[in-house]
Formats: C-alpha cells, sequence, structure tokens
C-alpha cells in the first residue's frame, strides 16, 4: 500500500484544531457529532503538563478521560483566540477559558495568575492530529497558590 499525505492550508488545519477544542465544550463531541479521539491519528503524541506524554490513540484516550473526569464543564473563548501557522503542518492556537472543576470553578484572568490561559501546538496532516502539546496551568481551582510565595505579594 502506496503512502498518501495530502496537502492542506492552514485554515484546513485550524478547522481541525478547532474542532478539537469545540468537542471539549460538547462533552467528547465535535461539532458533527463523532468522538473526540477520532480526530486523532493511531500514532499521535499527546502531551499534558502533570500528566506526560501519551503515545497511541489508546494512551490518548486514557489522558482524555484522566484529565476530562476532573472537568464539569469548560467553555473556551473562540473570539480571543490567536492562531499562529507555520507554514507547515505545525498550527499554535493561545486562549482562554473558563469552566467548573471537580475542585471549583476557573475563569481566565480571575485571578491575573489564576487558570484559563493555555497554548496547544498542534501537528496536523491528512486531516489528523499526529501531535498535540497542551501548555497551561492544570491547577483550575488555583488550589496550589500556598507554594507560590510571589501571589502574596501586591503588585
Amino acid at each position: 500500500m502506496a503512502l498518501t499525505r495530502q496537502t492542506m492550508t492552514d485554515e484546513q488545519r485550524k478547522s481541525v484544531a478547532l474542532a478539537y477544542l469545540k468537542a471539549f465544550d460538547r462533552g467528547g463531541k465535535t461539532p458533527g457529532g463523532t468522538p473526540l479521539i477520532d480526530l486523532f491519528a493511531d500514532d499521535a503524541q499527546v502531551y499534558f503538563p502533570k500528566w506526560g506524554l501519551a503515545d497511541g490513540k489508546p494512551r490518548i484516550e486514557r489522558l482524555l478521560g484522566d484529565v476530562g473526569g476532573t472537568i464539569r464543564s469548560i467553555t473556551h473563548h473562540y473570539a480571543e483566540f490567536n492562531w499562529i501557522f507555520s507554514g507547515t503542518d505545525v498550527v499554535v492556537c493561545e486562549g482562554t477559558s473558563h469552566g467548573e472543576h471537580r475542585d471549583g470553578g476557573w475563569r481566565a484572568g480571575v485571578p491575573e495568575w489564576g487558570a484559563g490561559r493555555f497554548c496547544d501546538v498542534f501537528e496536523i496532516r491528512d486531516w489528523l492530529i499526529h501531535r498535540c502539546f497542551i501548555y497551561l496551568d492544570p491547577d483550575y481551582a488555583g488550589g496550589d497558590a500556598g507554594r507560590y510565595p510571589w501571589l502574596g505579594l501586591s503588585r
């Protein structure tokens, strides 16, 4: 079997990344109704802080279950996203969110140092996510603030 590689535009890659983000807001289903995991290549990699690196769909499903099991709801602020296109398969989305974690709620900017800001780095080709590295503070409810003395300083 010959390997094929479809050429995608930046906007097409962005549409896959948006489907991924919207699936979180919709309880794990894309706007088209397919499961979030179907957006990933079989050998994809996903990184999430304090979880680590998930290689392949079975591990990605575990990561999504572990992390998703702690979040009651999430809403991404699509109108405020910053998109960075590399001219290759790499697309970066910087954005904000709010929601309800099992330990409490969060909203980007409230407080300013709290959770809700994220940066996702995607590699997307052939209409599938091959790599997604997620950079954010996984302490959604701000319960770990005591370990950071600068948070008590007036700024």
